[in-house]
């Protein structure tokens, strides 16, 4: 029988929340069952048992986080114990500091006899405190260089963590780790190394944070997952935005027609949303040179239209994928951002859903914003910002002041995959959709 280990249910997760047991130890479960929920850096999922079995040991409790590939849980077969498996999670730690030792040992070419036996004797080297001045120490009077080594001893850090703060040239004792019982994890050393070198969870407008201070809330994975990709997208990403009025005028008859064909049909349960989905495919189809990204030395340019769709949670924004969405009609893309929006707030997406996505669409016309420029999705080449539709005075063709409703569309754009002439050229074939949305339903 598996030890239960914590799953990598993204492409970016590093470690993850145990937020709840839905067993309890001892309980027996089958293959399918949800066993657990766990947060990851883009949503908190549901985990379901791989095996038959009895949930025999509990290793990570409620609101603890664990780095990828660390065990979680043990599920074992009628009468199978896991006594060896009580102290895994601490004995392949320090199976894994053992090489990581020898490599930075290495690295400082002091291959001192003394220090081959700390792996058979001593506990988990972030357990370790300044006893490690065994070998042939320098003189008492300048302690100062042992920063690297003996000083990163003394913290509490994952070997993956150790070894990329010495790739990256970081000191350990900077940055102030996440993890269990404030352990340094790969995502803590990652962004220290982003804002140069400094712990993103020591900012110095920390210090002068007023005494009227109401709570310190501790981000989620997916908030910490969102401000990192923020910041990898602002700062690199070379970002310019187009904006365009669109006449919805015509738009919101042929949602008034589709309705009015029967409330209880599937045709009455079509949005405007809908309809913006559906002409923002049908234009990147037109215009396949908007739909590509950034890749190093090189522009990818994607065959299929993968649209990102916007969904808030209470935790944050994910972004799940309808995937081929070229190929599907207005009342499939219906169904699917239904689907996908319900099984996203209700925890039930797959790690796969989240990714793949060649551009996005957020539309926050629902919640009274007119218009905004949201920011891109790396490595996606744009994003589109739908605000909402207001009636307001317009001048029709015979230059007669009139009635209308208007929607205000955003396209932010990166400047390497999309020049301004291609960004107009996309929403001109968008605005030419929307104002003629007959279009949308052959």
């Amino acid at each position: 029988m598996p030890e239960i280990q914590m799953p990598k249910l993204s492409d970016t997760m590093t470690e993850g929340t145990l937020v709840a047991w839905k067993k309890k130890k001892g309980d027996k479960v089958s293959a399918g069952d949800v066993i657990a929920e766990i947060e990851t850096d883009k949503a908190t999922m549901e985990w379901e048992s791989p095996e038959d079995g009895t949930l025999t040991e509990i290793y990570v409790q409620e609101g603890g986080k664990v780095e990828v590939g660390e065990k979680i849980a043990f599920i074992g077969a009628e009468g199978e114990t896991a006594e060896e498996q009580k102290k895994e999670p601490q004995s392949k730690e320090k199976e894994e500091k053992a090489p990581a030792k020898k490599k930075e040992q290495a690295e400082t070419e002091k291959p001192a006899p003394a220090e081959k036996k700390e792996p058979e004797t001593a506990p988990p080297q972030e357990d370790k405190k300044p006893a490690e001045k065994k070998p042939a120490a320098p003189p008492k009077s300048s302690p100062e260089p042992k920063s690297e080594g003996a000083g990163e001893a003394r913290v509490k850090a994952s070997p993956i963590a150790r070894r990329l703060a010495a790739e990256q040239g970081l000191d350990l004792s900077t940055i102030k780790g996440t993890g269990p019982d404030g352990r340094v994890t790969e995502s803590d050393v990652r962004a220290a190394k982003s804002k140069g070198g400094v712990s993103p969870s020591k900012p110095a407008a920390a210090q002068h944070i007023p005494a009227g201070e109401g709570s310190r809330i501790s981000l989620s994975g997916m908030r910490k997952l969102i401000a990192e990709r923020l910041v990898a997208s602002k700062g690199p990403v070379p970002h310019f935005y187009l904006n365009i009025e669109v006449d919805a005028g015509p738009l919101m008859s042929a949602r008034a027609e589709l309705k009015s064909a029967g409330e209880k049909s599937d045709s009455s349960k079509i949005t405007v949303n809908d309809f913006v989905l559906k002409a923002a495919i049908e234009a990147a189809v037109k215009v396949p040179k908007a739909n590509a990204s950034f890749d190093g030395d090189a522009i990818v340019q994607y065959n299929d239209v993968n649209l990102g769709i916007a969904v808030a949670l209470e935790e944050g924004l994910v972004t799940p994928v309808i995937r081929a969405a070229q190929g599907k009609s207005l009342r499939e893309i219906s169904e699917a951002v239904k689907d996908l929006a319900h099984r996203a707030r209700n925890k039930r997406m797959k790690p796969e859903e989240f990714q793949g996505g060649t551009f996005t669409v957020s539309n926050l016309g629902s919640y009274g914003i007119d218009n905004f420029s949201a920011i891109i999705n790396p490595p996606q080449g744009f994003i589109l910002s739908i605000g909402a539709i207001v009636k307001k005075a317009v001048i029709d063709d015979c230059d007669q002041i009139v009635p209308g409703q208007r929607m205000s569309i955003g396209m932010s754009c990166d400047h390497r995959v999309i020049d301004g002439a291609l960004g107009a050229e996309y929403l001109k074939e968008l605005r030419h959709l929307l104002e003629n949305p007959t279009l949308l339903l052959i």
